[in-house]
């Protein structure tokens, strides 16, 4: 993962090593990090309990947005892959109480099959 893919929007995993300490703070005692996948500046990590979309705003992306998804909320989730012409794929993520999805646009290669293996994995039973 070089620097023009992370441009593109190519960014993929993201091993989680590398975000432990700025996450440390936010989770829950004996909560672990399992997995991150980033776009440009955003993340979406998972863990053993949650889903934490990380949305970084501004020019500097010293304003950061966490948004925390207990999974037992997932109600459904989708994913628009990307075609041959388009450089994006749109994952929707609709959760309990709320009539309109979560939405991200994420790259060509950022992940989106192992978000879904993990999204299914982790989905209430």
């Amino acid at each position: 993962m070089g620097l023009i893919d992370t441009l593109l929007g190519h960014a993929g995993e993201k091993p989680v090593e590398k975000i432990a300490e700025e996450f440390a703070p936010l989770l829950a005692p004996g909560e672990t990090l399992e997995r991150a996948f980033g776009l440009i500046r955003d993340l979406i990590v998972f863990t053993d309990r949650r889903m934490i979309l990380v949305d970084k705003q501004g020019v500097t992306g010293s304003k950061v947005q966490y948004l925390s998804i207990p999974y037992r909320s997932v109600v459904m989730f989708s994913v628009e892959t990307a075609g041959h012409f388009d450089m994006d794929s749109e994952l929707r993520i609709w959760l309990s109480g709320q009539s309109a999805p979560i939405s991200r646009t994420l790259g060509r290669d950022s992940g989106v099959r192992e978000i879904l293996a993990l999204l299914a994995q982790h989905a209430p039973r």
